[in-house]
């Protein structure tokens, strides 16, 4: 959404906008150490960014831990039912065009009950950028197994073992023709605003898969990705028109054998020029989503950054929106007109 203003003039008062403007007085209550509190800070901070007053934004979240982020923006918000969050911001992008309009959503509110509604949210590209916050757990309920939960993991709810294969999140999106796909880390403010801002230009639905510590239920998750001693030689930073590379000294790589598979490598073996380099916005989802599927887990390589860019019609918007509002007259036809019956 393009930025309407750089002055605050809402509360009563003007003037460049600060995270101040964007916190809200209600104490913050999750557990000690919890990610969110970084992703919070995180978004605070990057609000300013954007130029729209908090009046002109939205913040819409569904049950789970993530579901109390409503509360904590001093913006309009509303704390929705279990999975509900991308039909009630559906209905409001839709109806308000001139709202920046954000959900706030954990892997399990988005993709057990709420599945339905956030894949169509994503096929019909709706504008409205989605932070999934996904701990592989399901925390406000106390540590039950979540859709993202790995095989054979010990929680409460499986105490053998979980033994359904999890949802990938990325590559659920990227069937569903999202045309912004992104992931991001708790622990990487840098990072995490950069995809925040890519989002935020993004003129259609924007998902942003957040790799988030619960230091209850799921402690150490992503350590591999986020912990000093480990997170070099793990992350595989996705920039558009750069051929993959990661490691401290860039020494691996990413390549597409001749059968098109993507296989991580040693650079010095294959060259530089046999690397696959990024393309963020092609228009052909397979190689972003193979991308998503490249790492079985979050304990070795795994690819953050943004996955997919592409342009298509915004829900709602353009040429289907060509003939304006219906006017009164239309609806009574529409509601009233057609095959009737009369039951008696």
């Amino acid at each position: 959404m393009t930025a309407v203003t750089d002055l605050h003039e809402g509360n009563g008062h003007s003037g460049p906008l600060t995270k101040a403007d964007f916190q809200s007085d209600q104490e913050t209550r999750w557990c000690p150490g919890c990610g969110d509190y970084a992703v919070l800070a995180a978004v605070q901070q990057f609000m300013p960014e954007l130029g729209i007053p908090p009046e002109r934004i939205v913040f819409i979240t569904g049950i789970g831990c993530a579901g109390r982020f409503a509360y904590y923006m001093d913006t309009y918000g509303m704390h929705g039912i279990h999975g509900r969050a991308p039909a009630i911001a559906t209905g409001l992008a839709t109806a308000r065009e001139d709202l920046s309009v954000w959900i706030v959503s954990g892997d399990g509110d988005a993709l057990a009950i709420g599945g339905n509604h956030l894949i169509h949210a994503l096929r019909r590209n709706v504008p409205v950028k989605i932070l999934l916050m996904n701990n592989e757990i399901y925390g406000l309920t106390k540590g039950q197994a979540s859709p993202t939960s790995v095989v054979g993991q010990v929680t409460k709810s499986t105490p053998f073992g979980v033994a359904d294969q999890p949802f990938n999140p990325l590559a659920l999106a990227i069937g569903a023709e999202a045309t912004f796909v992104a992931r991001t880390l708790d622990r990487d403010r840098h990072h995490m605003t950069d995809v925040l801002r890519a989002a935020a230009a993004h003129e259609g639905a924007a998902l942003i898969e957040i790799y988030q510590n619960c230091p209850v239920f799921n402690d150490g998750t992503f350590f591999a990705l986020t912990e000093k001693e480990t997170r070099d030689a793990n992350q595989i930073r996705l920039e558009a028109g750069r051929p993959i590379r990661f490691g401290s000294g860039g020494e691996r790589g990413v390549m597409m054998d001749s059968g098109g598979r993507l296989r991580i490598v040693d650079v010095a073996e294959v060259g530089e020029g046999a690397l696959l380099v990024h393309d963020p916005g092609r228009g052909d989802p397979g190689l972003a989503f193979a991308l998503a599927k490249l790492s079985a887990d979050v304990s070795g390589p795994t690819p953050i950054g943004v996955f997919r860019d592409v342009e298509r019609a915004v829900f709602g918007r353009g040429s289907a929106a060509a003939g304006g509002a219906a006017s009164e007259d239309q609806l009574a036809e529409l509601l009233l007109g057609g095959s009737t019956w009369t039951v008696s």
